[in-house]
């Protein structure tokens, strides 16, 4: 049971409690044979009904690539009310508000990246539907993790990722937060699968020293100033408006870690499966010509396509585990 936090609810409360099947009244229960009440002790639960819902909050995750986003994202959410037919509400806030958000059902809906739906998946049951395309990410639905250093570092790219890693011992690096997936989780789950290191609190015995940024910004920023040798980042980190293009130039990839799952769509279980499937077709709208402009605005994606949950989410899954850290 999802526990109900101090702020208010925005919406209809999903109504209707499981009925207890399969009991009858005790003298009934003794004139029937053996093998129908053993049928009606094992039967499975009627599937709990959901009340309609009359009204939809969705939470948009901040980014620092994005600007305007409120205004934006109320015009998206006006799409989306005419769509489904019931008012939508666009709030805005960090991923941690947003999972908790959906675990006090205060939001029905949120766009989050792996780890935070990972998260949302555990405390409030929600699942995601819908992942971003970018021009930006080399996997189409999915982008590399990367070690950047500058362009005149003596650390080259070499036959195989040890090889290549190897040459990371003693260096200064520069992680972009211990909460990022590409920018951490991805980094050190590769460290600790070529045997470096043995988790997230033992990178110091590996490396020289270990820093921490506020975003793919700062940690760049690290090595473009020779605070640190070498940093870890998203791929579309290297390109504006997280560096120059001038500050770009001075750098290059040392070593890819592919396949992190791109930020997406994620529905909580309250939301009733005929509204579900809605929304989803509602937010394919947003993909059309007509909006296509718009949606870019927001947050760069030049389309959503449809995922299953597990698999789009189980490399991230697995990094966090191997890492030795927690959705």
């Amino acid at each position: 049971m999802k526990k109900v936090l101090f702020s208010p609810i925005n919406f209809a409360v999903v109504a209707g409690l499981m009925s207890l099947v399969g009991l009858t009244a005790c003298t009934e229960n003794s004139q029937q044979p053996t093998s129908q009440t053993n049928t009606a002790q094992t039967s499975a639960p009627t599937e709990v009904a959901k009340a309609p819902l009359k009204e939809l909050t969705i939470a948009f995750a901040t980014r620092r690539d994005t600007k305007d986003l409120q205004s934006k994202v109320d015009q998206v959410s006006a799409i989306l009310s005419k769509e489904i037919g019931i008012p939508v509400k666009a709030v805005i806030g960090d991923e941690t508000a947003s999972v908790e958000a959906l675990k006090a059902d205060r939001a029905n809906v949120a766009f989050l990246s792996g780890r935070a739906a990972l998260k949302a998946d555990t405390l409030a049951g929600s699942k995601m539907y819908l992942a971003e395309v970018r021009d930006d990410y080399s996997g189409g639905k999915t982008y590399d993790s990367i070690f950047v250093v500058p362009e005149n570092s003596p650390l080259k790219t070499l036959a195989d990722g040890t090889q290549t890693l190897e040459q990371l011992r003693g260096k200064r690096m520069a992680f972009t937060s211990r909460s990022s997936g590409s920018g951490f989780i991805f980094p050190v789950s590769e460290l600790v699968g070529l045997k470096f290191v043995d988790g997230p609190d033992r990178l110091e015995q590996f490396f020289g020293k270990v820093t921490y940024g506020d975003g793919y910004s700062s940690a760049l920023q690290a090595v473009l100033r020779d605070q640190a040798d070498v940093a870890a980042v998203s791929e579309y980190a290297l390109l504006p408006p997280w560096i120059t293009a001038e500050e770009g130039k001075k750098l290059r990839v040392l070593h890819a870690v592919p396949n992190v799952p791109a930020h997406g769509i994620v529905i909580d279980d309250n939301v009733p499966a005929d509204m579900r499937e809605k929304l989803i077709n509602a937010f394919l709208k947003l993909n059309e010509p007509e909006n296509s402009e718009l949606f870019r605005s927001l947050y760069n994606s030049t389309k959503l396509v449809k995922v299953d949950h597990e698999p789009h989410l189980a490399i991230m899954r697995t990094a966090i585990e191997r890492a030795g850290l927690k959705p």
